[in-house]
């Protein structure tokens, strides 16, 4: 019987011990999504510009989001999967001003648009618990003082900016 006791503490004390997974932002660093953020002017085509880990060796990215309804879309386009870029559709719903939750086939992501300018050519999209930030754009290549301010929300937002590798 003191055995059956002892177990699940021992097991909770070597848990403890373990080094906690790492995400890309610093776990004490604040966060927030953009308050203002307009989901009517994020409905079209955005491109992939920048992202972490290995987003990035599968070339050209993009995703459309069309308007479903005042507080959803339907996201269509390439991810990096296993073996390279593959398509997807998931449906995606406002949880909050600039909060979305995202269908995906691993599950619900909840994004968060960091930064959006305000004519809206470049967005930062990040996840609280760290496992996923990139920076859209309107167009294939974003300009330099658009992809500098979208460095400064990552690094505001607790992201390492020199992780963020070019698509």
């Amino acid at each position: 019987m003191r055995l059956a006791v002892l177990s699940p503490l021992l097991l909770a004390a070597l848990a403890a011990c373990a080094p906690a997974p790492q995400g890309l932002r610093s776990p004490d660093a604040p966060i927030s999504s953009a308050a203002a953020f307009d989901p009517a002017r994020f409905g079209d085509v955005w491109h992939v510009v920048a992202a972490y880990g290995d987003e990035a060796r599968c070339g050209p990215l993009a995703e459309t989001w069309t308007r479903t309804g005042a507080d959803s879309f339907r996201v269509t386009g390439t991810t990096c999967g296993p073996n390279g870029a593959r398509a997807f559709v998931a449906p995606a719903r406002m949880t909050g001003p600039g909060r979305i939750a995202r269908a995906m086939p691993g599950g619900e992501e909840a994004l968060w648009v960091l930064w959006v300018d305000a004519d809206y050519r470049v967005a930062v999209i990040g996840t609280p618990d760290g496992r996923f930030a990139r920076v859209l754009s309107r167009t294939p290549a974003a300009r330099d003082d658009l992809m500098r301010a979208a460095r400064d929300v990552l690094r505001f937002n607790g992201y390492d900016p020199a992780g963020l590798t070019p698509v």
